[in-house]
């Protein structure tokens, strides 16, 4: 373990955390708000940590995959305790364990909350839950990568397979930099589009901006109590709809579309199985919530808005789908654990291992009933190969571990086995709204501290897809050879 290189790294990176936070101080002083002193204690502390750690730059600067696990794991927790502090110190939020949940959920881009009463907070922290989406969509460590002078290629490699979520990570051009920089381009344009259109269509330059943020990050925090229901805006509906559809898809296909490789981006299997899904999901649960709505456009309306939410993993909601029939909510809750494509700002198992485990059973199948006849697995059209595949049946038996494990821990609170389950759920996938106490009308204010570290853990594990947290608390990490 190159101890040195760790603390360094962390340091540059706690540096930019404090600059991004400037953002929202600048709100609160704009607006005389008492979360000043929050922000600048929070500017502080990450201004002297990131100071200290990387006031000179190691010697021996190699960094491996443990290195990079760890570097990751540290900074999503040290930027979710500093960043809970404005929160906790202007009273907004009394509890620190509640703030710090909040925060982890802002920054894991899970939506999950615990307020009760939105609408009360001050702007500078609307904007700080909102920008923490738009932080954490596309990863802290992708952004530092864009923005810090030229690193070598190997470290850049493990920060950023070790933060960006899916199965793979590679470069779109010769350099990790590069590619970071190409990401967060078109992330930011997406974002400033998203924000223009929702302006046009009714909302505040405030309100445009916030939910472009959650949405692009495909968190779910809302300005409004009731989500994006408060609207009650068509247009609004159809304009957040769409841009969760988009940032649900992998980055790397608007590259390819930019770079004129539009029919190898629409070649895609991966994106086909995931309009796929919607599209079938879309019209089931029409079907079956048409006789609750006045016409069956309505119904379709709220049907897609909410299959869209719950598969990219953003959380938002225009109507309370735990009133529907059991069918529609199960299809949902099978939603929430397929997730969004990989390469995206989605959380969930993501679209491309689903696709190589239902394409394993039924290859398992064929072998089965023709044990002589040889036949690969393929996705894209390529052979899946035996790290890959054995990467997949690897994070299986880490999530179900897990789920297992906090379904225990959560069970100790003694809600409905739906609410505990939905509510691991919804917090390993980074979705926000379960069912029933942890529903799309309720919120996770009634769990107990203990529940809620608990499933802070998972909204990080989850985001992070568990490696660099394991790595983190494994004692092997931290032996001397």
């Amino acid at each position: 373990m190159n101890y040195k290189m760790v603390a360094y790294l962390i340091g540059r990176i706690m540096v930019i955390m404090a600059l991004l936070t400037c953002l929202p101080l600048l709100v609160a002083i704009i607006n005389h708000e008492n979360t000043v002193t929050g922000f600048l204690l929070a500017i502080a502390c990450q201004l002297v940590l990131g100071f200290a750690f990387s006031v000179k730059k190691p010697k021996h600067s190699e960094l491996y995959a443990k290195e990079g696990f760890v570097i990751v794991a540290l900074v999503w927790i040290f930027t979710s305790l500093f960043g809970a502090l404005p929160f906790y110190l202007s009273r907004e939020i009394p509890s620190f364990i509640d703030a710090f949940f909040e925060t982890v959920s802002g920054f894991t881009t899970t939506g999950a909350t615990i307020l009760t009463d939105i609408e009360k907070l001050c702007l500078s922290s609307l904007f700080w839950r909102s920008f923490t989406h738009w932080i954490g969509g596309m990863g802290v460590l992708v952004f530092v990568l864009a923005v810090l002078p030229k690193s070598h290629a190997s470290q850049s490699i493990h920060l950023m397979r070790a933060e960006v979520p899916g199965p793979q990570v590679g470069k779109l051009v010769s350099r990790m930099r590069s590619t970071a920089r190409i990401l967060y381009g078109i992330y930011i344009v997406l974002t400033l589009l998203e924000v223009v259109c929702l302006r046009i269509a009714g909302m505040s330059w405030f309100d445009s901006l916030l939910h472009s943020f959650s949405t692009a990050g495909t968190g779910g925090f809302s300005t409004k109590n009731a989500s994006i229901a408060a609207y009650g805006s068509v247009a609004i509906d159809a304009i957040i709809t769409i841009f969760m559809i988009l940032f649900g898809v992998n980055f790397t296909l608007f590259y390819l579309i930019l770079t004129g490789r539009v029919l190898q981006a629409l070649k895609s299997e991966e994106l086909r199985w995931f309009l796929g899904i919607i599209v079938v999901a879309a019209v089931i649960i029409t079907l079956n919530i048409s006789s609750q709505y006045a016409s069956f456009l309505e119904a379709f309306r709220y049907a897609v808005f909410q299959v869209s939410s719950i598969i990219t993993t953003t959380g938002f909601i225009t109507a309370d789908y735990g009133q529907w029939p059991l069918l529609s909510q199960s299809i949902l809750i099978l939603l929430m654990f397929f997730g969004a494509m990989a390469g995206s700002t989605g959380g969930g198992i993501k679209i491309s291992r689903v696709v190589i485990l239902f394409k394993t059973v039924f290859h398992e199948m064929r072998h089965q009933l023709r044990p002589r006849s040889v036949s690969s697995l393929k996705l894209e059209g390529k052979a899946v190969d035996e790290k890959t595949y054995l990467g997949v049946m690897s994070y299986m038996s880490m999530y179900v571990f897990i789920y297992v494990i906090s379904m225990l821990l959560v069970s100790l609170n003694n809600l409905s086995f739906a609410s505990t389950f939905t509510a691991v759920g919804t917090c390993l996938n980074n979705v926000g709204p379960g069912l029933e106490a942890v529903g799309p009308v309720s919120n996770f204010a009634s769990l107990s501290g203990f529940s809620k570290l608990v499933l802070s853990v998972d909204m990080l594990a989850g985001r992070l897809e568990f490696l660099p947290i394991i790595t983190l608390f494994s004692l092997s990490t931290w032996k001397r050879r």
